[in-house]
Formats: structure tokens, C-alpha cells, sequence
């Protein structure tokens, strides 16, 4: 049983994936967890009715039930310029649509906040716009104040934090050690093992994507010692969808359908049956997200 730990429903969707069609074929492929990770602080029930709308619509009731059953939901804000230059406004919409969430459809289907967290990859041209120009010293601040901001109303609710950090690490393990808060997982994880084993040593679990799929064959003993690595109580597996499909679909759409091959790149890294691992990961997610 296989298990996508952050995806983009909607989004995914948007770039041309059927909804009904997609939650049919994860259900009748017995996936045991998917989660619909949050990025903008008012996303959260747009989210959850779309996503309902979809399970609903499907035909046959065991399907939908079982697709009902595996889709959980994050909810965050992901560290966009204009999201942190209105950092308190977007905190108070966030925790207002956590609180209507959990009255429509109970507390246990939301079970992470985030993603949150730093991105200091600038790329003008690329699909996040994101400049060095645009973070001086006051935005630089200010989105280590709304990702602490996070941290901390994971603490409040007793929930992980799935935390986002690109070219970024120094400065995320600063703001983790500063909170005090070691619940969740650093989502796809793109670090060396120094670098994990800081956040491992903390008690944070590693997600790994995709992008494990793209390394160069100069670099794979070494992506090979990093996935040996971590820990097998501590691993998630994760498409990102749309994002980051994995070889031999890179530079497609991906979908949590294509998680496969994820598992199967890792499983051979650590020489166990993609079975086995599957089967850690999954305890991993009873133990983090499915017993908050």
C-alpha cells in the first residue's frame, strides 16, 4: 500500500488531471495516505470542498469510501512575498479556516500545518518568481517570523509542521531550534547528509520526492549513502504533484500516481523490497499525521 505524504489536489487537477479520476485509480490502487498540502493561508476549505465534490462523485461507493478514507489535509502559508509582508492578516485568516474546517469535517482530517517555512532559491524567470531583490534585510525577517509563526501554531494544536526550506538550511534549523518545536517532517528534502542529520538529530523526519530520481550518475553513491542514511523510522515518500515527476516522467505533470517509481528508486537504494518499505513508511504516517 503505497502513500503520496504531499500532494496539490487542486492544482494537480488544474493541470489537467481528472479529479474523480484520479482519486478512483489511488483508492482502487489501495493507497493508504494522501495528503493535500496547504500553501495560502485561505486555501484550506476551497481545498476540501473541491476534493469532496470529487470523492463524492464518484460512482461506486467502496471506491469513494476508500478515497475518502486515505485523503488528509495540511493547511499553511507557503513563503510568498506578498504572504509575508502581510504576515499577521494571513495568520489570522489561517487559524479561521483551520476552525471551519474542523467544524465541517472533524479534527482528524486535518493532521499537519504548513507547508511553511524559507526559500532563498532565486530564480526571477521560474514559475515562483522569486528575486534576491525582493528579500532585504526587513522581508529576510519577516519570513523567519511568519515560518516561527507557524511552528508555533503547530505547538498550539498539537499537529506536525511540514516544513518547506530551499537553499535555505542554516537559516531553517535556526528558526526550529529557536521554537523549541520538533514535530514534522522537512519536506523534499534537498540536503546533504550533514544536513539531514542535523534535523534527524532533532527528531524531524525526512520526506524525499522525485527529485531523487534526477541525480547524475557522478553524484548517485552519494544520493545512494543519503536515502541508506536516514532512518527508516524516520522516512516519507512524496510526489509534489504537480511537480517534480520522477524519472522516467520528468518534465511532465506529475501525480501521485507516479509514486511508484519513487519507491522503487528508494527501495533499491536501501536493497529492501519496495514492500518493506512501504510498509515503514506507513507506520511512519500512523506514528506522525494519522494518531494526532
Amino acid at each position: 500500500m503505497l502513500s503520496d505524504t504531499h500532494f496539490h489536489f487542486l492544482h494537480t487537477c488544474e493541470c489537467g488531471a481528472d479529479p474523480v479520476e484520479l482519486l478512483s485509480a489511488m483508492a482502487d490502487d489501495n493507497y493508504y495516505f494522501a495528503m493535500d498540502a496547504g500553501t495560502h493561508a485561505d486555501g484550506l476549505l476551497e481545498h476540501a470542498a473541491f476534493a469532496y465534490s470529487a470523492i463524492n462523485a464518484v460512482k461506486d461507493e467502496k471506491t469513494a469510501e476508500k478515497a475518502k478514507n486515505m485523503l488528509y489535509f495540511s493547511a499553511g502559508i507557503w513563503p510568498a512575498p506578498e504572504a509575508i509582508r502581510e504576515r499577521d492578516a494571513q495568520m489570522k485568516i489561517l487559524r479561521g479556516q483551520i476552525e471551519e474546517f474542523r467544524k465541517t469535517y472533524g479534527n482528524d482530517k486535518l493532521c499537519c500545518i504548513g507547508e511553511c517555512g524559507l526559500d532563498h532559491h532565486w530564480n526571477p524567470s521560474g514559475v515562483d518568481g522569486r528575486s534576491a531583490e525582493d528579500f532585504d534585510r526587513n522581508m529576510i525577517e519577516g519570513e523567519r517570523e511568519m515560518f516561527l509563526m507557524q511552528l508555533e501554531l503547530g505547538r498550539e494544536f498539537d499537529l506536525p509542521v511540514m516544513v518547506h526550506s530551499r537553499d535555505a538550511f542554516e537559516e531553517t534549523l535556526e528558526v526550529i531550534k529557536e521554537s523549541g518545536y520538533n514535530k514534522g517532517e522537512i519536506h523534499c528534502f534537498s540536503y546533504d547528509i550533514e544536513a539531514a542529520k542535523a534535523f534527524l538529530d532533532l527528531g524531524w523526519y525526512i520526506a524525499l520526492g522525485g527529485g531523487v530520481t534526477y541525480t547524475k550518475k557522478s553524484k548517485l553513491a552519494a544520493m545512494d549513502e543519503l536515502i541508506r542514511y536516514i532512518p527508516d523510522d524516520l522516512l516519507l515518500l512524496e510526489t509534489d504533484a504537480p511537480y517534480l515527476a520522477p524519472v522516467p516522467f520528468r518534465g511532465t505533470t506529475n501525480s501521485p500516481l507516479l509514486i511508484k517509481h519513487t519507491y522503487d528508486f528508494i527501495a533499491s537504494a536501501k536493497q529492501i523490497p519496495v514492500e518493506i518499505l512501504a510498509e515503514n513508511c506507513n507506520r511512519n504516517i500512523d506514528r506522525l499525521y494519522k494518531k494526532c
